[in-house]
């Protein structure tokens, strides 16, 4: 097998997205080169901040110290998450009762709101409480939005803390739409906030449907705190194909998975 440099970090980095972590010597073997060359490979994929290098290989890159600010979030792969939030919008069906979290990707799904009737929205993020007034204001669709109490964070957007959980524990959901910050068959469901993840948390045993809004960036990945184990969701919904190595483990655990 003769591939050329190019060739050989987009292998990687496919079984990067696929297993979260990649080891020189198989990948020595599986591409049949030498283990200096895959070292080389994967000096250069981490200089382009594509993978982070640890002992003997390589794990995807992670924000463990803390995710870009909201504002940032919002100007990241604008396109894919608005593909996202079209197909997320799809799956509302008049009359449901629904939780949408603080992620950048579930306030896409503002933007294709018109026609539904009758939906019930409990959020805790500030701007997509902001964007679906604006649109019922518009009559793009009929319902009420219900905010979430408790403490504000700027860096989120957000509301969180003991209030917001008491207020979500009257709600009976029939679906909660998460942004989560990391997925992963191994870690489950991750987000880098501690008092957001607990709150979707607490959606996600709410609903009777979980579904997961998640870009390619977040395919693999693990953030800091966990939310739940990934058999928790039902639906996953992404701007990349579904990763070969998740086939066989998503049909056992009876979660679908949709490209964008």
């Amino acid at each position: 097998m003769t591939l050329l440099a190019e060739e050989r970090q987009q292998m990687i980095l496919q079984q990067l997205e696929e297993t979260g972590k990649v080891k020189v010597i198989p990948l020595a073997q599986q591409l049949e080169v030498s283990n200096e060359t895959i070292r080389r490979d994967l000096d250069a994929l981490e200089e382009q901040r594509k993978l982070k290098r640890v002992y003997g290989g390589a794990v995807k890159l992670t924000h463990f110290d803390g995710e870009p600010s909201y504002t940032m979030r919002r100007k990241l792969n604008q396109e894919g998450k608005q593909a996202i939030g079209r197909e997320a919008a799809r799956l509302l069906q008049d009359g449901d009762t629904v939780f949408m979290d603080t992620g950048t990707t579930v306030l896409e799904m503002t933007r294709y709101m018109a026609g539904k009737k009758n939906i019930t929205i409990v959020t805790n993020s500030l701007p997509t409480a902001s964007a679906l007034l604006q649109a019922l204001g518009l009559e793009q669709f009929t319902g009420k939005v219900i905010m979430l109490g408790g403490e504000i964070s700027i860096q989120q957007q957000s509301v969180s803390g003991i209030l917001a959980h008491e207020l979500l524990k009257q709600f009976t959901l029939d679906k909660a739409f998460l942004s989560v910050g990391g997925i992963s068959p191994a870690q489950g469901i991750t987000d880098y906030d501690m008092n957001e993840s607990l709150v979707s948390r607490l959606a996600s045993g709410q609903a009777n449907e979980v579904i997961l809004l998640a870009d390619h960036s977040k395919i693999g990945s693990t953030a800091f705190c966990q939310i739940a184990p990934l058999q928790s969701a039902d639906v996953i919904i992404s701007d990349q194909e579904l990763p070969g190595g998740w086939k066989e483990e998503l049909e056992r655990i009876g979660v679908a998975w949709i490209k964008s």
